[in-house]
């Protein structure tokens, strides 16, 4: 939060409009940032700007579809500007895939990797270059539990965020600009019903609200990985040690 007499402090958050994105977004806005929320739906995006304003702060609404390389430009081009500067830059937009990899088109593979990994680089690269100039910032990114496993393109692509903050938080910490990947196991949102799943229960599904409080009181300490639950702090701990044929052998029981 910034201090009295300063301007508040401002965070551009990707996929604003449900789950995670959202619940980033409230509860930035009520530690006193001051928001750009970023998403492809103009009207849903003008609903959580609504509500974000009601409670006293600015709010920039940014349309964009980041597998489109020209509308992500203009992201990139909102968190380089050197006079509205952005704090603190939230990579959060998802993407999933229902099938494994050869069920699905390369075309699919291909946009999912786009949000997944090329958004979040273009994001980081315009945000960090900014940020570091002015010796203040940092970056949250997004990840998974499933990461931390051998589970498909998703989880590979996830696992590229692993390495890049793990890499960007020791280059840029020393400037002043922190670098943090928050790795979520199952939450209560839309990402699953949207592959045509549904939300689950039971201890191993956390509520959005609980995931980002605990990734913002980890961010508050610095932290270089997120990783809220105890269930899911063993869960990988488990992936760092099992090779991944073992667990390829487990995973694969009942699929032939």
């Amino acid at each position: 939060m910034s201090s009295p007499g300063t301007r508040p402090d401002t965070a551009l958050v990707t996929g604003a409009t449900a789950g995670i994105g959202l619940e980033f977004a409230r509860q930035l806005a009520a530690r006193g940032h001051d928001l750009v929320v970023v998403a492809r739906d103009v009207e849903r995006l003008e609903k959580v700007a609504a509500e974000l304003r009601s409670t006293g702060r600015d709010v920039e609404v940014l349309p964009a579809d980041l597998t489109d390389r020209a509308q992500l430009a203009t992201v990139e081009a909102r968190l380089a500007d050197p006079d509205r500067p952005v704090d603190l830059l939230v990579n959060n937009a998802g993407f999933g895939l229902l099938g494994r990899f050869l069920d699905n088109s390369v075309e699919d593979e291909t946009r999912m990797l786009e949000v997944l990994v090329t958004a979040p680089m273009r994001l980081s690269h315009a945000a960090l270059g900014a940020q570091v100039t002015r010796g203040r910032g940092g970056v949250i990114n997004v990840g998974s539990v499933a990461s931390f496993f051998p589970r498909g393109s998703y989880g590979a692509a996830k696992a590229w965020l692993n390495r890049f903050g793990v890499w960007a938080a020791a280059e840029y910490g020393p400037r002043g600009v922190h670098v943090m990947t928050l790795c979520p196991g199952f939450v209560k949102t839309e990402f699953h019903e949207r592959l045509g799943g549904r939300r689950g229960s039971g201890r191993m599904w956390l509520e959005p609200e609980f995931l980002v409080t605990e990734a913002l009181s980890d961010w508050d300490r610095r932290r270089t990985f997120s990783i809220p639950g105890r269930q899911y702090k063993a869960l990988t701990m488990v992936g760092k040690v099992v090779p991944a044929r073992l667990m390829l052998r487990f995973q694969n029981v009942g699929r032939r």
